[in-house]
C-alpha cells in the first residue's frame, strides 16, 4: 500500500502528502491501494469513533450500483454526468450502465490529483467516456466547459450523480448547487444523491455526531450528517422515485435481508430524484 513516506518520484506531481483527500479517504474506506498515511488516519479516526464505519462507504457505493442499473434500465437514460468520480474501483458507473446501455455516454467530473494521475486513463477506456478536471460545487464552472457541452446533449435527458459527494460540501448553499445542476437539465432528467444522515434520534444521532466530529477535525477536514429535511432540499423541482429518500441499503436492495442494519448503515440515505 502506498505511504507518504514513498520516494517522490513514486508520488504523482501536485498530491500533498501531508493532506488527506476525500478520493483517497474513498479509496481507503473501500480496502484499495491508492492511499497514503494520512488518508488511513482519516479512517481510523472514524472508526474509533464508530468501528464499522467502513460501511459507510459500502452502502454508498452498493446504491450507487443499483441506482445506475435502475437508471440504465427502467428509465431508459443514456447520458450520466457523475460528480466527484473518485478513483476507480469495481463497477465503476460507465461499467454499469454500458453494460445495459452499450451506447450510454459517462462524463466523470474530479479535481483530485490522485484520481487525475491514475483514474483519466482507466475512467476513459471506450469513446462514450470522458473526464474533465473541474469543482463538482462549482457548477457554472462544470457547465460552462466546453468538453462537457460537446460531449452530452443537454436537449436529452441526463442523469447528474452526487454519490458521496455533497457532504463534503460544509457551507450552506448545497441546494443552490444542486439547484444549478437541476436548471441545467431537461424535464425527465434524474438526480442520484447519496449523502452522510442524521436521523435525528437519541441513539443514532449521537454516533452521525461522534463520526461528522471526526471527518472535519481530521486531515480532510469534511464529512456533514445533514437530516432529512436538509437533504430533501437537494432534490428541487424533483419528484423522488419510490421508495424515496431513504436508507442506502433500503433503496432497491439486491435481495432480501437476512441481518439488521448497524448503526453506521443507518447514517448514510440516498434518493433519485426524476425532474418535472
Amino acid at each position: 500500500m502506498p505511504d507518504a513516506k514513498q520516494a517522490p518520484s513514486s508520488i504523482p506531481v501536485g498530491v500533498d502528502t501531508s493532506r488527506a483527500s476525500i478520493a483517497r479517504v474513498y479509496d481507503a474506506f473501500l480496502g484499495g491501494k491508492d492511499n497514503f498515511e494520512v488518508d488511513r488516519e482519516v479512517l481510523r479516526g472514524v472508526q474509533a469513533a464508530a468501528p464499522q464505519a467502513q460501511d459507510l462507504a459500502w452502502s454508498n457505493r452498493n446504491f450507487l450500483i443499483r441506482s445506475c442499473r435502475f437508471l440504465a434500465g427502467q428509465a431508459g437514460i443514456t447520458q450520466y454526468l457523475d460528480c466527484g468520480s473518485g478513483l476507480p474501483t469495481a463497477e465503476n458507473t460507465h461499467q454499469v450502465v454500458q453494460r445495459i446501455q452499450p451506447e450510454a455516454k459517462v462524463l466523470y467530473i474530479d479535481n483530485d490529483p490522485v484520481v487525475l494521475a491514475h483514474g483519466r486513463a482507466l475512467l476513459e477506456e471506450n469513446e462514450n467516456t470522458l473526464f474533465v478536471s473541474a469543482d463538482i460545487f462549482e457548477p457554472d464552472e462544470v457547465l460552462s466547459r466546453p468538453e462537457v457541452r460537446e460531449f452530452l446533449d443537454f436537449s436529452q435527458p441526463i442523469a447528474v450523480i452526487q454519490a458521496g459527494t455533497l457532504h463534503h460540501y460544509i457551507g450552506t448553499e448545497g441546494a443552490q448547487i444542486m439547484q444549478k445542476y437541476v436548471d441545467a437539465v431537461v424535464p425527465g432528467s434524474y438526480t442520484v444523491i447519496s449523502h452522510f444522515y442524521d436521523p435525528e434520534t437519541p441513539e443514532h444521532t449521537a454516533v452521525a455526531q461522534k463520526m461528522e466530529e471526526k471527518f472535519i477535525h481530521s486531515p480532510m477536514g469534511s464529512g456533514r450528517f445533514r437530516t432529512r429535511k436538509e437533504l430533501m432540499e437537494f432534490f428541487p423541482d424533483q419528484e423522488l422515485v419510490p421508495p424515496g429518500l431513504v436508507l442506502c441499503d433500503d433503496w432497491w436492495p439486491d435481495g432480501p435481508r437476512l441481518k439488521p442494519l448497524n448503526q453506521v448503515e443507518e447514517c448514510i440515505v440516498g434518493g433519485v430524484g426524476r425532474k418535472l
